[in-house]
């Protein structure tokens, strides 16, 4: 069932993957009216940067991910933040039915989706989530900015530079975070006989070189992954081609894509 986001990799995911600003909860939650007497389902969860902060805004959160590794270190991290309204359930998009069996009839607020949704059947997963939700609820697909090595900036180039020497071949995955995912999504959305609210957040952040290595390695299989003397050496040829620096800025806009029934 996993995705390959195991052992090491999902360590990686964990320690430095993008999380959300509070602009975007504010959104999510308002899209939905939601509220502690809620349940959101934050399918595809990894290790739980969506799921956590979103626990505090709502009644109960199940985390659904494929991948073993990736939902015990979201337990860990919820136990470590005392986060006790979260609950983590081994699965995929294909067993939302099962999932609604387990909550009951029409008792989703939300079913929230990020990052994930390009490895996921869209049509089946819309068509599959309606009738879980409750009156006013809805499905929100958050697209969390750009993969870190396909910015429209210098720091980029550089990183994708310096990952396409380490693969040896050319390095294009947007992982449907363009505008033509987000269309894919759209047109999906609606197809499945949602009306599609879309909005964003925009924001800046730093990111170190440690960020941006660990970014790349988390992103990649763990077959892929360098020896850690081929880890040591990749961060330092980043940091080479930066010109030495130690950070960069990462603008990053955060898309939403919120469906509501017809």
């Amino acid at each position: 069932m996993g995705t390959g986001f195991s052992g090491e990799v999902a360590t990686y995911y964990a320690r430095h993957r993008r999380g959300y600003p509070p602009e975007v909860l504010d959104a999510v939650v308002g899209a939905f009216g939601l509220d502690d007497g809620d349940t959101v389902v934050d399918l595809g969860c990894g290790t739980g940067q969506l799921s956590l902060p979103l626990a505090a805004r709502v009644g109960t959160v199940l985390g659904v991910d494929p991948e073993p590794d990736m939902l015990a270190l979201a337990r860990r991290a919820a136990l470590d933040a005392g986060v006790t309204n979260a609950a983590w359930l081994l699965g995929a998009d294909s067993d939302l039915p099962t999932v609604g069996r387990l909550l009951g009839e029409r008792a989703v607020g939300a079913l929230c989706v990020a990052v994930a949704i390009h490895f996921m059947d869209r049509g089946a997963l819309f068509r599959a989530a309606r009738p879980l939700l409750r009156p006013g609820g809805g499905i929100v697909v958050i697209t969390n900015g750009a993969p870190l090595w396909f910015q429209d900036a210098e720091w980029s180039r550089a990183l994708r530079g310096c990952l396409e020497g380490l693969l040896g071949r050319p390095v294009t995955a947007t992982c449907q975070t363009d505008d033509a995912g987000r269309r894919r999504n759209r047109d999906a959305l609606a197809a499945a006989g949602y009306r599609v609210v879309e909005s964003s957040v925009e924001y800046a952040a730093p990111l170190t070189v440690h960020d941006l290595v660990g970014g790349v390695f988390s992103a990649m299989s763990p077959d892929l992954l360098p020896s850690p003397e081929g880890r040591a050496a990749f961060a330092a040829e980043v940091r080479d081609a930066l010109g030495g620096r130690e950070s960069v800025t990462e603008r990053v806009r955060v898309s939403l894509q919120c469906g509501l029934p017809g």
